[in-house]
């Protein structure tokens, strides 16, 4: 096989660019001159990209349309908003392009970070960390009174279910509770019961705990509108660490202030970060993380190593990790 030329737009460390070459040799890495700081940031045209005949980062959209090279693009996220378009999905079987994305770097640190929410949530946590007052004090019993577990007889509905999803449902194993899936296409290998979009609507007014990780898709934007937050249980709470663009954020304010929500934790707003003015920062009942629930030590590292594991099945001809098309 010829040298492959493999473009990379994300902005690494010198140490863990040298393992991304290091693990690519004797095949070639091509870098932009502008290399990409943020997977939500849009990268720029880079004229070396029509060399590449595999892409490594987010590469630019008008890009990939143009190259005659491209066989295959790994996105350095799990999302992939820009590529989730039935124009560039029939772009990419038309050409034989594959596409991969990085769920697997992401899917403990995510499931873990939504797994702490739920227990902060029970347990009362910042409500307890804020508390200096005395053992058996009126403040002291209301705390204890009002902390809870996580156990048998309480409903979890997780909405979109991909890599992330399945690790939530394997860490809430222990706990015994009673977990169902929302997929657009459930495919049978699931390991908890899982029904489509059309029965959202049906499961809402059970589920205790309502866990968002739907992608942000033409079809999802504002998926969480007044209407769906209007059936969701009395009491019940929503975790948001897919994306903000899943949720109209006045209605969950609305839901929040008036019910039936008890409570929103939230790792992703639109904008992001969510400024000082907006009204979810006022109440007390909603606890927002700034867009790190994936992130892990040696996260950039992590995500290198998953490439150069697709990168040696894709040599040896065998089944990508996270193939998304």
């Amino acid at each position: 096989m010829n040298a492959l030329k493999i473009f990379s737009d994300t902005l690494l460390a010198p140490q863990v660019l040298a393992l991304l070459k290091e693990g690519v040799a004797p095949h070639e890495i091509l870098l932009p001159d502008k290399p990409v700081t943020s997977v939500l940031a849009k990268a720029d045209k880079d004229p070396s990209f029509g060399l590449a005949d595999i892409a490594f980062g987010q590469p630019d959209l008008q890009s990939v349309y143009e190259s005659e090279k491209l066989k295959w693009i790994q996105v350095s996220s799990a999302g992939f908003t820009r590529y989730d378009t039935a124009e560039f999905r029939e772009f990419a079987k038309s050409r034989g392009l594959l596409v991969t994305n990085s769920s697997s770097v992401y899917a403990e640190a995510c499931a873990q970070h939504v797994v702490a929410f739920m227990l902060a949530h029970a347990r009362k946590l910042p409500m307890g960390l804020k508390s200096r007052v005395a053992n058996g004090a009126s403040e002291w019993n209301a705390l204890r009174q009002q902390s809870a577990v996580l156990g048998p007889g309480q409903k979890v509905l997780i909405l979109g279910y991909g890599s992330i999803a399945a690790r939530v449902v394997e860490l809430l194993k222990p706990f015994d509770m009673e977990v169902i899936a929302v997929r657009r296409q459930p495919r049978g290998d699931e390991e908890v019961k899982v029904v489509t979009l059309e029965a959202v609507g049906e499961e809402l007014p059970l589920a205790d705990h309502v866990i968002n990780i739907l992608p942000d898709n033409a079809e999802s934007v504002n998926y969480f509108d007044a209407s769906r937050f209007g059936r969701c249980k009395e009491g019940s709470v929503f975790y948001n660490i897919g994306r903000g663009t899943t949720v109209d954020q006045g209605a969950l304010y609305a839901a929040l202030k008036n019910g039936p929500l008890e409570a929103a934790w939230l790792d992703v707003t639109v904008p992001e970060p969510l400024p000082d003015e907006h009204p979810l920062w006022t109440l007390e009942n909603c606890f927002i993380t700034p867009h790190t629930a994936g992130g892990h030590r040696d996260e950039a590292g992590t995500l290198v190593r998953h490439f150069l594991g697709n990168f040696r099945r894709y040599l040896q001809g065998e089944p990508l990790k996270d193939r998304i098309i």
